[in-house]
């Protein structure tokens, strides 16, 4: 892939999010490095200091230059380890939340340009159209060529009701495209359901929040009362991910009491742990559990689990999970493959200036063994976007980003048949993205192809798989 990403730190604008980050806030007690201390590095790092110091064109504060080395210690590592400032430290926390001021676009830099990443449901940026693959090329008269991800999350960000212009260039448009969109506070809606039609019900999860797991057990008791369920679709396309504890609640409404959803594995001992579905594992002692309440059919329910390339961390536990214990049959394309923990470690408490820096300190183990990291989830059933192929537009995985970790298969080999091959060719890929990109749809609507194919495998019809690569190529339809 051309222009590979140097870092993927997703922003929500309005709000720091990286991507599906699985979220653990807590106290850490820093150990004993079990090391001597390396001088003769730290006083060239004091050299470098007060060089700057001394010698730069201008007069630089000597909090700004600490926190810049403290920032390139941790993007050096890996894509999603990062030190959180105040603001960027506050931002995580409200996007976690649910709501946040902005435009509702997740963003990431690449090469020195913002591109977007995806537009949230139901946001300015939704609605007036920016896409998915759109290389933000100016915010209002600001060129954000060479301008750090922060500072064009800062152009982008404002008042209810104010108003800011987006330049994009776009794939197959010969010219940049302007986006005029009027800024609003962004509330997200995690969980959305409908009954498609009598005994079949679709709901759609867009990211994992604190309120995921008891709106989720509103939508399903809401569904059974509608009447018998036959079938249930999940739909985690598109979701970056969240909460950890959220996922593991998501996972425990359909599986059995005590089954195994994820498992970590890293240096620390505290970093080697198994999660189960139990409510010890994903109420964190938050009042009564939910799903204790759902009508026990929905642990048995045929069940389907939408994914693609934009479906992250949190989504691919769930659907990992419901994978190896051949709950559900999970149907799409290949998840994006981020399968580290970060851990958010509190450097400084004053509440007029926190600070934290978000770690990479373990990776993810779906129930079988296999390993999440840069290799995602492999559907059951591979579906196009569409009846032509698949949608055009950038296609970035967690394998295509610079420092990614590499994949690192579990100290217990996986069950049998659960291996799962890799991405396609890249001459396949090529053809994928040169044909001429299907019509786009809203999820959950009549025209979402992959849920009518979805509904097809729960009543036992055929289903529509991916068409060969020639064939994808030599589709054709407007790109809205």
């Amino acid at each position: 892939m051309s222009g590979r990403l140097r870092t993927f730190a997703l922003i929500s604008v309005g709000a720091f999010a990286g991507v599906a980050v699985s979220l653990g806030i807590s106290a850490y007690a820093f150990r004993d490095s079990r090391g001597p201390i390396p001088l003769e590095e730290i006083r060239q790092l004091t050299d470098v200091f007060g060089a700057i110091k001394n010698h730069y064109v201008e007069p630089v504060e000597d909090r700004k230059l600490i926190e810049e080395a403290i920032s390139g210690m941790l993007t050096g590592l890996d894509p999603h380890s990062a030190f959180l400032n105040a603001d960027a430290f506050k931002d995580l926390q409200t996007s976690t939340q649910g709501e946040f001021g902005g435009l509702g676009i997740e963003v990431a830099p690449e090469d020195g340009a913002v591109r977007v990443v995806a537009p949230i449901d139901d946001t300015p940026a939704f609605r007036a159209g920016v896409k998915a693959g759109d290389l933000i090329i100016k915010i209002d008269d600001t060129l954000t060529r060479g301008m750090t991800l922060a500072d064009a999350v800062k152009l982008m960000r404002g008042k209810k009701g104010t108003s800011v212009t987006l330049t994009v260039a776009r794939k197959g448009e010969a010219k940049p495209l302007e986006f005029k969109l009027v800024r609003d506070v962004i509330r997200t809606q995690s969980v959305r359901s409908k009954v498609i039609e009598p005994g079949y019900a679709f709901v759609r999860i867009s990211q994992f929040q604190e309120r995921t797991v008891d709106d989720l057990a509103k939508h399903l008791n809401e569904a059974f009362k509608a009447g018998p369920v036959k079938g249930v679709v999940l739909d985690l396309r598109n979701d970056p991910g969240g909460l950890l504890h959220s996922a593991i609640g998501v996972s425990a409404a359909f599986l059995p009491r005590g089954a195994l959803v994820v498992s970590t594995d890293g240096r620390m001992s505290d970093a080697k742990r198994r999660f189960v579905a139990s409510p010890e594992d994903y109420q964190r002692g938050r009042g009564d559990d939910v799903l204790a309440r759902l009508p026990k059919e929905f642990k048995t329910v045929p069940m389907v689990v939408l994914v693609n390339g934009a479906s992250a961390s949190a989504s691919e536990i769930v659907a990992g999970a419901l994978q190896d214990h051949k709950r559900a049959t999970v149907m799409g394309s290949q998840t994006f493959g981020k399968g580290s923990v970060q851990t958010i470690i509190p450097l400084r408490s004053e509440a007029d200036r926190p600070a934290a820096i978000k770690l990479t300190t373990a990776r993810y183990y779906t129930p079988s063994g296999r390993s999440i990291q840069a290799k995602g989830i492999e559907p059951d059933l591979q579906v196009d976007d569409t009846a032509q192929g698949s949608f055009g537009g950038l296609q970035v995985r967690e394998a295509d980003l610079a420092r990614h970790l590499e994949e690192k298969k579990a100290a217990a080999p996986a069950a049998a048949g659960t291996a799962r091959e890799a991405a396609p060719a890249d001459g396949q890929a090529e053809q994928r993205t040169e044909a001429p990109a299907p019509r786009r749809y809203d999820f959950g609507s009549p025209e979402d192809f992959q849920l009518q194919q979805a509904l097809n495998h729960l009543k036992g019809l055929p289903v529509e798989t991916s068409k060969k690569p020639e064939n994808v190529a030599a589709s054709s339809g407007p790109d809205r």
